[in-house]
């Protein structure tokens, strides 16, 4: 295991070197180990949200096929091997640094990759190695210069668009679509959920410039709500009448939309034989950490990532459809580089109190500035930078009919479920 802490050092080390966007050097570190992301089928996910819950969608659905699927998804919450996973199991520390040494010993060290450069061709190596039958691959950021999109899927989806890491994608809705977009291949189907005009315009002419057939949500496939939480789902050839999903928040319905016109994109190349009733077993199982996940009952303590307007957004319509309470606690931690009046501005007036902390990350944002910025939403909100503190305040104002939303940040999310006991190793 020393072995596994000194190669993760190593690897975090990479990270002094920034983001850098461009597919040059993904490549040649994948040329030096056999070019193995050209032996995977692939789906390919871009987006601003839902990335994450669409994928274990997808994965969950074509385990319960019978398939072998690779899932690399990222961040990570806790452990470093949460961003590969195998039939939803994650890879163990020392198969990963199995990866990592052989591809470490191709590098050329005067040129080092980024941190997530190197990630991405592990995950590409270790699932040619594993011979699975699919793997879904999320991009990082963006899509266009993404390290992810060396790949040639068998279908893209690229879930929705919103603001969010402007300073890398553009400052309008037109350039962030323009590089989610860039996912896009000469031939390969794309699946969409994004419904602004400007985005769908620059997803049709991108499909079209690349004879890449587009199926568009709420055009070409589309979910109905039905009494008693269940949800009907109209595709490009299925109809499922009465699903049930173990994801909470009627937005995932949609990202349930997206993986199942996916798979029905792959059924109709003969990739796959779909099953209803596989299905339907599917949805009820699939699971997805800090998305509106319950660490806790009585008070109900919910923790969700959301870390832009969007993700709050539907975090907030979730908050009053999905769940019952008395009063709503807050306890919230932003990286300083968010649209956090954006964030603010959605949750705080449903709430009694909010609390505002500082997770343990270099980027988080000052908790008393998030305080000033709070003032015309609440009355009552305090400042406790230690987080495991500022929840124990939040459980001594709630009562047993309260809830308790711990949020603002996946980097936060992963420091509070350690905080509730799950092993980092």
């Amino acid at each position: 295991m020393s072995d596994f802490k000194q190669s993760l050092d190593y690897l975090y080390g990479l990270q002094k070197f920034g983001i850098k966007f461009g597919l040059n050097c993904t490549e040649n570190l994948l040329a030096r180990v056999g070019n193995p992301h050209k032996k995977l089928r692939c789906i390919h996910i871009a987006g601003t949200n839902g990335k994450g819950s669409t994928a274990a969608i997808l994965s969950r659905i074509l385990v319960k096929h019978g398939l072998k699927v690779g899932l690399y998804t990222s961040p990570h919450l806790v452990r470093f091997t949460e961003r590969f996973r195998i039939n939803e199991e994650e890879v163990s520390p020392e198969r990963i640094l199995g990866v990592f040494e052989k591809i470490r010993a191709t590098l050329d060290e005067s040129q080092p990759p980024t941190f997530f450069e190197m990630v991405t061709a592990m995950a590409f190596l270790y699932f040619a190695e594993e011979e699975a039958d699919f793997v879904i691959v999320e991009t990082g950021m963006g899509g266009r210069l993404d390290a992810t999109n060396v790949i040639t899927p068998e279908a893209c989806v690229i879930t929705n668009i919103g603001f969010d890491h402007q300073e890398y994608l553009g400052a309008t809705l037109s350039s962030i679509a323009r590089e989610k977009a860039g996912i896009i291949k000469q031939g390969v189907p794309v699946i969409t959920g994004a419904l602004q005009p400007v985005a769908q315009g620059i997803m049709k002419t991108t499909c079209m410039n690349k004879s890449a057939p587009l199926f568009r949500f709420k055009s070409d496939f589309r979910v109905r709500r039905n009494s008693r939480g269940t949800f009907q789902y109209k595709g490009l050839g299925m109809n499922l009448p009465s699903l049930t999903l173990n994801l909470r928040g009627h937005h995932q319905m949609g990202n349930s939309a997206l993986a199942l016109a996916a798979l029905e994109v792959l059924e109709r190349k003969h990739l796959l034989l779909l099953r209803p009733d596989l299905i339907r077993e599917a949805l009820q199982e699939v699971r997805w950490p800090a998305r509106l996940e319950v660490l806790q009952t009585n008070p109900t303590i919910i923790l969700d990532g959301a870390h832009n307007p969007q993700g709050a957004e539907s975090l907030r319509d979730a908050l009053k459809e999905a769940f019952s309470y008395q009063k709503l606690h807050l306890v919230i931690g932003i990286m300083a580089d968010k649209d956090i009046p954006g964030i603010l501005r959605r949750l705080l007036p449903l709430a009694e109190t909010a609390i505002f902390t500082k997770p343990q990350y270099a980027r988080a944002a000052n908790p008393d500035e998030l305080r000033k910025m709070a003032r015309p939403y609440i009355q009552k909100c305090y400042v406790i930078a230690d987080p495991a503190s500022a929840i124990q305040e939040a459980k001594t104002l709630a009562g047993p009919d309260d809830l308790i939303c711990i949020t603002g940040s996946l980097y936060f999310a992963g420091e509070v479920k350690q905080l509730f006991g799950e092993p980092a190793l």
